[in-house]
């Protein structure tokens, strides 16, 4: 399987070996956003997105740091927040609620949860569920969104919004500096999380494809925690921040892709 290739910011991808893909954000400042990625859908409305349950992502992966600043990732998402980032020609869409189920890497100040007993930054196995009638609720609402910018009337909405949004979470503990082999195992009834073979977290919750596939490292960060203080920007990283991925399959009841 190909996947499309998005940078910006002096992100790069390249191959350093026959069977390793390396995505790179050079060293910056918090001034500037950066990213590197790998996806299959940037271009594609979100009614076809290629992806349902029952399918299984596999790879082997590490990165170059335990705690690179922004996040980085793989797994199924709906893009639910993406305006097209005016990348490669990607579609604009409009938000919704997310539906996601991934390996998701989130330094601070990032808080990516909507309830409070869950972790929100870290390496994170995680799955949001979301009704899509309510997505487009969502978008209707686009003009209450300046009351997120009080912090009762934020806290407020993200009560509202946890009652909406399933979610389930675990930190994974391994060390990310070294190759580790992911798998998302996407069923009917459930999500299971495995590392190097062996079943690390299993859920019922179950997200609303249809989804598509994204592998990635950027500077962002994103926080909307308990006490309402919404923030959002880029972080600056010192060093360099890579990502390298090899042996990447994707199983689906109709294909092997690779």
């Amino acid at each position: 399987m190909t996947l499309d290739s998005q940078t910006a910011g002096g992100g790069r991808i390249t191959h350093p070996d026959a069977i390793t893909q390396r995505l790179s954000l050079p060293p910056g400042d918090g001034r500037s956003y950066r990213l590197a990625q790998l996806d299959d859908y940037t271009r594609l409305p979100r009614k076809d997105f290629r992806w349902q349950p029952p399918a299984r992502l596999s790879l082997r992966a590490r990165v170059s740091a335990p705690d690179l600043p922004g996040t980085w990732g793989f797994g199924w998402w709906n893009d639910p927040f993406s305006a097209g980032l005016g990348l490669g020609g990607g579609q604009r869409r409009m938000p919704t609620l997310p539906n996601a189920a991934w390996f998701f890497h989130a330094s601070p100040p990032n808080h990516l949860a909507f309830r409070d007993d869950h972790p929100a930054d870290g390496l994170l196995a995680a799955v949001f569920s979301s009704p899509r009638l309510l997505g487009l609720l969502l978008a209707a609402g686009l003009p209450a969104l300046p009351l997120l910018a009080w912090r009762v009337t934020a806290r407020a909405m993200r009560r509202t919004a946890s009652r909406f949004i399933q979610e389930d979470a675990v930190r994974v503990g391994v060390d990310v500096t070294t190759w580790h082999t992911y798998v998302i195992d996407w069923r009917m009834d459930g999500v299971c999380f495995l590392v190097d073979g062996q079943p690390w977290f299993e859920t019922a919750i179950v997200p609303a494809g249809p989804l598509g596939v994204v592998i990635w490292v950027d500077n962002q960060y994103a926080a909307f925690p308990p006490d309402g203080r919404i923030r959002m920007g880029s972080l600056p990283n010192p060093a360099e921040s890579a990502l390298e991925l090899s042996d990447i399959v994707i199983e689906s009841s109709r294909s092997v892709v690779k």
